[in-house]
């Protein structure tokens, strides 16, 4: 976990991780959210409505630019205040993701920050981008 302080950051300054989805994954979300929309739970559903397997939540991969934040940047001092989160494409079970961040705005008088962030999947298809706004609390 990064613990970076307000006076660390600068515009430009950029973080990523990689993650896998994971059968565990969707089931931990499963009965964290209580979704059981048959596009992420069953197969044959999926496939009749035009998709080749469950469809992961998007919420789930939406999650992973909270742990972008909390993190890695700036980390420890985080304080999520919003995402304005987009999806492109689809989200497979398998499929190994790749995080981006890159701080785009610095107000100092509040202390807050903006970042531009993406989601990539293992082929480098954009599959989410997002726009975060954090506060540093040091």
């Amino acid at each position: 976990m990064n613990d970076y302080r307000f006076a660390d950051l600068s515009v430009g300054m950029g973080a990523e991780f990689m993650v896998g989805i994971t059968h565990e994954n969707m089931a931990a979300f499963r009965r964290m959210s209580g979704d059981e929309n048959p596009l992420h739970i069953d197969p044959v559903f999926a496939r009749e409505a035009g998709f080749k397997d469950n469809v992961v939540y998007g919420m789930l991969v939406a999650a992973y630019y909270s742990t972008l934040v909390g993190m890695y940047l700036p980390g420890r001092f985080a304080l999520l205040h919003g995402v304005d989160v987009s999806f492109q494409k689809p989200v497979f079970l398998g499929e190994s993701l790749t995080v981006r961040g890159e701080i785009t705005y610095l107000n100092e008088a509040f202390k807050q920050m903006e970042i531009k962030a993406s989601i990539i999947n293992q082929d480098n298809v954009i599959i989410s981008k997002a726009k975060i706004k954090t506060g540093v609390r040091q």
